[in-house]
């Protein structure tokens, strides 16, 4: 199987041993999922259930971010705990994700259940020489990790100017480099608090994730990723602040879900121009979302329509009419090829439109895809 790499810029053989680890960068609970959402997710699913049909055995570990300044912000106007809200997402979200058949991850362990590793791994930066501390928040000192931009490849004043975008706070007068980002950081008096040897707070965005990545699946992933809008900062600052601790590569394989729009810009809570899982499982089968959903390239940005969901309806349709009458086919190979190219999906799923016309039973194909005729 060939995969783009982020990290290094082209398509790459994925290094796949027996047992296949990968980390996908999960929602912060404090609304339903949109598609932009179940895009990501749905990749990692069809790259899993390629590795699974070719004999691997893959352990995706999809997080739960329930511990950030966006979920704290949504909770505090709703006069809620936090952690009631994520609950209360979570089922939604779940149940989305059931909807389109996502097979179960291996592990969604939430940033709350991790404090005690988040700590240890801030204590050895710190012990390290390779953060600082000021007013009981912890920094990480990029000047310390000279491979700092591997992952992104920008320059350093689009870094600063992402940082400003994904709330890093450039900045700020207690940094020794507006690139710096927090490790720790004191609580507001209605916000949740651990203790620690800086004073009571909480984590940092980014630590969260190297924290639950590193207990759950060891010191380099086979694959990590997420959305392309995580790329910087979220996903350098990991691989700094992990590769700098352990001394060995954090992950092998860097894969980048492109962004889902609608009405011209990407789809984003801030903007409000969502479409979600739940409205259009309303109005569809899931099959027909999760197909419409497939027929677009993960690494593209692409735009919705609702033509898309009623285009793939009427595909269901033929792929279903082969079920009594196909004859018996090798379309299940067009299928492999077509994912061990980059996970074209689209053109997978071409394959099998090609077949079900040609009077071919297509189901077993149409399985690899996730989808149940």
């Amino acid at each position: 199987m060939e995969l783009y790499d982020t990290a290094r810029g082209g398509i790459f053989t994925l290094d796949a041993g027996p047992i296949v680890t990968m980390y996908s960068c999960g929602i912060t609970p404090y609304d339903s999922a949109h598609l932009g959402h179940a895009f990501v997710y749905l990749t990692f699913d069809v790259l899993q259930r390629r590795l699974r049909d070719a004999g691997h055995e893959t352990r995706c570990v999809r997080n739960v971010t329930d511990v950030d300044d966006d979920i704290l912000r949504k909770a505090r106007e709703l006069g809620v705990n936090f952690l009631d809200l994520a609950a209360q997402e979570m089922v939604k979200f779940d149940r989305d994700m059931q909807l389109l058949n996502l097979l179960p991850v291996y592990s969604e362990p939430r940033a709350t259940g991790a404090i005690p590793e988040i700590l240890t791994l801030i204590g050895r930066t710190f012990d390290q020489g390779l953060a600082y501390e000021v007013d009981g928040c912890v920094f990480f000192e990029v000047s310390k990790f000279p491979r700092f931009g591997q992952v992104s490849h920008e320059s350093r004043d689009a870094m600063i100017e992402l940082a400003a975008q994904h709330g890093g706070n450039p900045d700020d007068p207690r940094k020794r480099d507006p690139l710096d980002f927090v490790l720790w950081q004191p609580s507001l008096e209605d916000e949740p608090s651990w203790e620690s040897r800086w004073g009571a707070g909480r984590p940092g965005w980014h630590i969260e994730c190297s924290a639950l990545a590193l207990r759950d699946l060891g010191e380099t992933l086979d694959v990590h990723g997420g959305g392309r809008d995580l790329v910087f900062p979220h996903h350098e600052c990991e691989a700094a602040q992990s590769e700098s601790v352990t001394g060995a590569p954090f992950v092998k394989h860097w894969l980048h879900v492109g962004l889902v729009g609608l009405g011209g810009a990407k789809m984003s809570k801030s903007l409000g121009n969502l479409v979600f899982v739940e409205e259009l499982v309303a109005r569809a089968e899931p099959a027909a979302v999760r197909l419409a959903l497939l027929d677009q390239h993960y690494r593209g940005d692409w735009e919705w329509h609702d033509e898309t969901l009623s285009r793939a309806q009427s595909r269901l349709a033929t792929w279903r009419s082969t079920l009594t009458t196909g004859r018996a086919s090798t379309v299940i190979d067009d299928v492999r090829r077509a994912l061990d190219d980059d996970l074209d999906c689209p053109a997978a799923l071409l394959a099998i439109d090609e077949a079900a016309l040609a009077g071919f039973t297509v189901a077993p194909a149409a399985a690899l895809m996730g989808i149940t005729l």
